[in-house]
């Protein structure tokens, strides 16, 4: 029996959908990472019962510290994207969280920058604050070294394929690297939108895409490029039809990062069947409701592969794809000025 709601939730069904295709379906994925690091900075005596935890989230994030905060009784502040909805800010204000937005910056990455400017400002005028990092402090890596052994154990394979949202780097990245310590050859596939800064495809514009979550629009520490074997981008619109077919497919209503990757792990698994690919749904489909289950736009082409780039100035819509490599970050600088090895 679980003490707190937390506890049993973070863990993720593992679904089986078709030979070799998983999905790991969390509720909320960043529960992980939370719960480890409250307790790490708790014991450490980095904070306090008195300590307030503020941080910067689309929404995840914000859940999971709020569910964090609830459990080992510690305030916290939540400076919101405007990407959060009104459902999940009115259960952080029912977890005791303190939520507050910023004045409608006109682009997320002046969104971003905004709310990180106001976690810093809050930070030098109050020292009972403590900023938790999600995107810049390793300790948020450690809390995935239990999903990912629960993966070591419920998948037999050595050799297994690994699709997800970057985001931050923590969850896909951290997953990766433990499952490799653990023995696992795990090829890794990232997933990023159109527009986001981490892989380098800030200068191709999708009109339509909700960057926050798997993407960003600024700098992230968190994310160590050398993890990830393949970088994909995907439009909105495609991220969409893979949202409503994992719905459709499989009876699994998930976030819009779910249905990018069941779209990119659906297509591995056909092209590689006798090997094992999981796919990470981190999130329900909520805050998507609107914008993806009751829309009413008409769907785009799907490509059955994507386009194979090296170079920066290759990409494009809906779908494309570099052979990474797991390259350190230096690499984005040959990507953007130069053709790399073709795949």
């Amino acid at each position: 029996m679980y003490s707190h709601i937390s506890d049993a939730i973070k863990k993720p069904h593992l679904i089986k959908l078709k030979k070799n295709l998983y999905v790991a379906r969390f509720e909320s994925m960043k529960i992980y990472s939370t719960l480890f690091t409250v307790k790490k900075l708790l014991e450490r005596k980095i904070i306090n019962k008195n300590s307030i935890l503020i941080d910067s989230s689309s929404g995840i994030y914000a859940y999971a510290l709020a569910l964090a905060c609830h459990k080992y009784k510690i305030k916290c502040h939540i400076i919101a994207s405007k990407t959060v909805d009104k459902n999940i800010k009115s259960q952080l204000n029912l977890l005791g969280a303190t939520v507050e937005g910023i004045d409608f910056a006109g682009t997320l990455k002046l969104d971003q920058e905004y709310r990180v400017k106001k976690v810093k400002n809050i930070i030098k005028e109050n020292e009972k604050y403590y900023w938790m990092q999600q995107y810049h402090d390793d300790i948020h890596y450690e809390g995935y070294k239990e999903f990912a052994e629960l993966l070591s154990n419920e998948i037999s394979s050595d050799d297994l394929i690994l699709v997800g949202g970057v985001g931050s780097g923590c969850s896909t990245g951290a997953t990766a690297t433990y499952l490799r310590e653990n023995g696992k050859k795990v090829c890794l596939y990232g997933l990023q939108p159109y527009g986001s800064v981490t892989f380098g495809c800030e200068h191709v514009e999708d009109p339509e895409i909700i960057i926050a979550g798997i993407g960003s629009a600024i700098d992230f520490s968190n994310v160590k490029h050398s993890n990830y074997d393949y970088i994909d981008w995907l439009s909105f619109d495609l991220c969409r039809v893979g949202t409503l077919s994992l719905m459709r497919n499989h009876a699994i209503f998930a976030g819009l990062s779910s249905g990018g990757s069941y779209y990119v792990a659906d297509k591995l698994n056909n092209q590689q069947p006798n090997k094992p690919c999981i796919f990470i749904a981190p999130d329900m489909g909520y805050r998507y409701v609107d914008d993806v289950f009751l829309s009413d736009k008409i769907f785009c082409t799907e490509p059955n592969e994507p386009k194979i780039i090296t170079s920066a100035d290759e990409l494009s819509l809906p779908w494309s794809r570099i052979k990474w490599s797991r390259e350190e970050k230096i690499h984005l600088n040959k990507f953007k000025n130069k053709k790399m090895e073709r795949v």
